[in-house]
């Protein structure tokens, strides 16, 4: 059978990047590495190079990292058009792309929390047997809840039971065919670099992550869906980023071909890391640009730290 490539086409008359980070803490070494590469990009190339405050997570987000972003960017040297795109203002952009998935019927309710979750794999595997886990390491969602009833999902959703929207990673994957019927092949450009080398015509494999969420009660869409999403109604053509956003990738080409989304090529750089090899984070409370900022050091020293000078 003859296969469909659906590389991405970008378009060759402008390029445009984009630093997207979450205003859910403060600003490290690893963003200013991303923050950093981005910007210079743009600027070697004639790119654009837009801000996009990633606040889908209203209950995390807080007005005061997201000055504090500002803060730090501008004090790196960096500058960006405005406005700048707010999550949180678009809500129903990823509304109508929920909407759209659910016309083609890949996505279902799904009921069961974390602990029944993770309850089901441990009888399952209970006799030596594996349950399949995805890149991050999280278990695949069961199927339990795929096979309920119309009405019965309906009346547990109308009693408010708490549930999210997951994609029906098999049913998207069996729906990938061409207008002539022919199976399609989702691969991405890479010009940068994956964790294991991975570079040039890189296959997408979006089935490792098993049927992700994409949406919940609180928060109208999931990274994956959101960052899809953006990505094309801002027109971004080349996406840079950190290798641990790689295999996620899959997840994203899959989602543009469900909803007829153009493709970015792919820039994964190498990470910050600290003395132990661990990535950098926020919720470690690694050292912010801030305090490094307080500190005395100037941004040609921050730029240094997170490893620029040997990139370029």
């Amino acid at each position: 059978m003859q296969v469909a490539d659906t590389t991405a086409k970008p378009n060759p008359d402008i390029t445009i990047v984009r630093f997207a980070p979450s205003p859910n803490g403060l600003l490290h070494l690893g963003h200013a590495r991303s923050a950093l590469l981005n910007w210079r990009f743009a600027k070697r190339s004639g790119a654009r190079f837009l801000l996009r405050i990633e606040d889908i997570d209203t209950t995390r987000a807080r007005p005061e990292f997201e000055q504090a972003i500002f803060e730090d960017l501008s004090w790196l040297g960096l500058d960006w058009p405005e406005p700048v795109r707010r999550q949180s203002d678009h809500f129903d952009d990823y509304r109508a792309a929920l909407v759209e998935l659910r016309k083609l019927g890949l996505l279902y309710p799904a009921f069961m929390s974390r602990a029944e979750v993770t309850s089901h794999v441990r009888v399952y595997e209970q006799n030596g047997r594996v349950w399949p886990r995805d890149p991050d390491g999280a278990p695949h969602y069961p199927a339990v809840d795929q096979g309920l009833a119309e009405a019965e999902r309906n009346r547990r959703i109308d009693a408010g039971d708490p549930h999210s929207w997951r994609l029906d990673m098999q049913a998207a994957l069996d729906g990938l065919t061409s207008q002539e019927g022919e199976t399609v092949s989702l691969t991405w450009q890479e010009d940068g670099q994956g964790p294991d080398g991975e570079t040039g015509k890189v296959v997408a494999d979006p089935g490792v992550w098993g049927d992700v969420v994409l949406a919940r009660r609180d928060v109208p869409a999931s990274y994956h869906l959101a960052v899809t999403v953006d990505d094309a109604l801002q027109a971004i053509t080349t996406v840079i980023r950190g290798q641990d956003l790689f295999a996620s990738t899959s997840v994203h080409r899959l989602l543009q071909s469900l909803l007829g989304l153009p493709a970015p090529i792919y820039r994964h750089h190498s990470l910050v890391r600290d003395g132990s090899g661990r990535k950098l984070s926020k919720s470690h409370g690694d050292i912010a640009l801030a305090e490094l900022r307080a500190k005395g050091l100037s941004p040609a020293d921050v730029s240094a730290m997170a490893g620029l000078d040997a990139l370029e």
